[in-house]
Formats: C-alpha cells, sequence, structure tokens
C-alpha cells in the first residue's frame, strides 16, 4: 500500500491543483484539460454537470468576472484498489468586489491515458443561511 502521508504530501498533487486554481483564476476555459470529455462529473453548489462540455459550460457561465482562489489546506489519499485519489481542498476565493468567502472542493483523480484526470468534483461555498 502507498505511504499516505507521502502521497498527501506529494509536490505533484499541490501543483497540480495550484495549476488547476491558477487557470481557473486566469483563463477558465482552458480548464477543459483537467476534464475528461465524457466521463468527468462535477456538482457545482448542488448543480449536476456530466461531461467535460456541460463542465465547461457551467464553469464559464459563472456570473463573476474576477477571481482568485487561496488554498489553506489540501489532503489527499489514494482509493484502496483502484488508480484513483480523493482530495479535499478547502480556502478562500475572492470573486469581483466580494468579500473573501470560504470554499471546499473535493476530487476523485483518476489516470486516463497518462493524465490525471477530475473523475469527480464536488464544490460548495462556505455560506451558512440559519
Amino acid at each position: 500500500m502507498a505511504d499516505i502521508n507521502a502521497v498527501a504530501n506529494s509536490p505533484e498533487i499541490r501543483q497540480h491543483f495550484d495549476k488547476y486554481y491558477q487557470t481557473f483564476d486566469s483563463d477558465r476555459p482552458q480548464l477543459a484539460s483537467f476534464y475528461h470529455a465524457t466521463s468527468s462529473c462535477l456538482t457545482f453548489e448542488g448543480n449536476v454537470s456530466i461531461g467535460g462540455a456541460a463542465i465547461m459550460e457551467k464553469l464559464i457561465s459563472l456570473p463573476f468576472q474576477k477571481v482568485s482562489h487561496a488554498i489553506t489546506t489540501l489532503d489527499a489519499l489514494p482509493v484502496a484498489g483502484s488508480d484513483c485519489l480523493v482530495i479535499l481542498v478547502s480556502g478562500q476565493l475572492k470573486a469581483d468586489d466580494d468579500p473573501k468567502i470560504p470554499f471546499s472542493d473535493s476530487f476523485v483523480l483518476r489516470q486516463i491515458d497518462g493524465n490525471m484526470l477530475i473523475a469527480s468534483q464536488i464544490f460548495r461555498l462556505g455560506v451558512h443561511n440559519f
């Protein structure tokens, strides 16, 4: 079994997500390369998109012009018996002139055709309406 601490602290995993959020912040259409064309799934604030085209349509249509993500934590574990990793990212984002908002983003990464692609993703803002 893989050393869990080595996986969780892998520089390649951190670099992968630094690149993902930098791309999200600066050139959202380029995020397509992180997703599989037909099998990737995204739940964004409860709205489900399946397939790369639908995911990109959702991400590009988000209503802000400027966004900046800051990763606070990134935890990763291998999924036993598979070529997948489960990742949990938490941090803050700032959209346009709004105040910073906490977020959590969970991923299942899968090795497909030699690339680590997002198989599944769940994104939530840390906004509570009590």
